[in-house]
């Protein structure tokens, strides 16, 4: 990046808010994911305005803009993969309203879930997706992967919350889309295209979301089987009963023993277990809720079933359930947590068909994830400077890929697609779907300037 492009952006930003030292460029060559390469420069604008300049003087000259939230990414999306300008919208942090009588909320990219979350309990309200990483990831990395978590079972992902959006397109100008109202069926559904789009066709400035009256009641249980099958099978009928679980979690076998032996996990050596949370208004309303997914665990040859008899054993069993990504992390040098989908119906085969896949390539992995909505978590540990390693790794991976979409499934049910699928994207769209989308990337972004290399969407 020439030296006459870093001094016109410290006059937007000012030289507080920009930095190219090398430590900072370091900082950011990676996120979650197992990608990284490095940015040139990295800027931290605290207006629309800014935003809006920075893009304009991305087009003059060409260089590459990537937004970028707090880096908890597991697709390496946020990676900078030909260079260019970080964009860090983590200053960019207010609520700027909360108004229960609408059920909305109107916040800055920048805004921490947790903090939101926070906000929102003295009203009795909430948001409800609830990403893994919710301590510090931010709502516009939520909004631009269309991010999920553990409730998205019976609540739905961030696309079923964001009403409106403020942004800034690739050639500068800002564009508000969407409604404040629940209902709106004026025009293209603009705000859905953005969602999702992982920073490839505009930046998130201020965001609008649903908010939604928080339970009152919680019920929490444990249920282990002799196999993959029979958990599998359990799942599908508890969500075929009749009622939904908030959280439906599952852990295969590989899963239990690492947090058996490295986060002294009290739990009971099992094929897979099944993490169960059902809630409410009321307390009969969980607790009938959570009777109707006893009788589908024991109906399916459930080895040891337990509800949760305190406060204390409901936190342990979280602290377990969200320690599982960075625990197994510590079997190998590098690691690469997944996400496919596949229709309820289908999650028993494609349990099944995961677990053979990564025995054959005989290195170390669990699988868990978020059963209750088809979404699960293969999580392959491997040495990246290992070439024989490598290769059984990416062969494995495309597999999964490959088995997820033969049963009607997705690559990515909340991670996004980024650097780690983009190269898969035909598995699951057509050539026809694949030539709109990079028409759209090609209309708004004709430079390629923002967030490019990702999703495949260079013709």
């Amino acid at each position: 990046m020439e030296q006459i492009i870093k001094e016109a952006l410290i006059d937007i930003v000012g030289q507080t808010n920009f930095t190219d030292q090398l430590i900072d460029m370091i900082s950011y060559s990676y996120d979650g994911s197992d990608h990284n390469h490095r940015p040139e420069a990295a800027v931290w604008p605290v207006t629309t305005e800014q935003i809006s300049e920075i893009m304009i003087l991305a087009n003059k000259h060409c260089f590459p803009v990537i937004p970028r939230g707090a880096g908890t990414g597991l697709a390496g999306a946020a990676i900078a993969a030909k260079g260019g300008l970080v964009l860090d919208l983590c200053r960019m942090n207010t609520i700027l309203d909360i108004r229960i009588a609408d059920r909305l909320v109107v916040v800055q990219p920048g805004v921490v879930y947790a903090d939101l979350e926070k906000a929102l309990a003295p009203h009795g309200f909430f948001f409800p997706p609830d990403p893994a990483s919710g301590k510090v990831c931010t709502l516009g990395g939520n909004v631009a992967t269309n991010a999920g978590g553990l409730r998205a079972a019976k609540y739905g992902v961030t696309k079923d919350y964001v009403m409106r959006l403020e942004l800034v397109l690739p050639d500068g100008r800002t564009m508000r889309t969407g409604s404040q109202c629940m209902k709106s069926a004026s025009g293209y559904d603009l705000a859905r295209l953005f969602v999702g789009s992982e920073g490839t066709l505009g930046v998130i400035t201020e965001i609008t979301l649903k908010i939604n009256p928080k339970p009152l009641a919680f019920r929490t249980g444990v249920g282990s089987f002799g196999s993959l099958k029979d958990a599998g099978q359990a799942v599908t009928d508890i969500m075929h009963s009749g009622i939904i679980p908030c959280v439906l979690e599952l852990m295969d076998e590989n899963t239990i023993r690492v947090l058996r032996e490295r986060a002294n996990a009290d739990l009971p050596e099992a094929a897979a277990l099944i993490l169960v949370e059902t809630d409410g208004y009321t307390e009969e309303e969980a607790s009938f809720q959570m009777s109707k997914v006893m009788d589908k665990f024991r109906k399916n040859n459930a080895t040891h079933i337990k509800k949760a008899a305190s406060a204390s054993e409901v936190e342990e069993l979280w602290r377990i359930r969200k320690a599982t990504g960075s625990t197994a992390a510590q079997l190998r040098t590098n690691h690469a947590t997944e996400d496919v989908a596949v229709p309820m119906s289908r999650v028993p085969d494609l349990l099944t068909g995961i677990a053979a896949i990564v025995k054959d390539c005989d290195l170390p992995f669990v699988i868990f994830g978020h059963a209750g909505d088809g979404n699960l978590h293969p999580k392959i540990m491997y040495n990246g400077s290992d070439p024989d390693q490598q290769r059984r790794f990416d062969e494995a991976v495309g597999e999964i890929f490959k088995l997820t979409c033969s049963l009607g499934g997705t690559l990515t049910g909340e991670h996004g697609v980024g650097l780690a699928k983009a190269s898969y994207m035909s598995l699951e769209h057509d050539a026809v779907a694949l030539d709109l989308m990079r028409s759209f990337k090609k209309l708004l972004d004709p430079n390629n300037i923002l967030n490019p290399g990702k999703m495949d969407l260079e013709a």
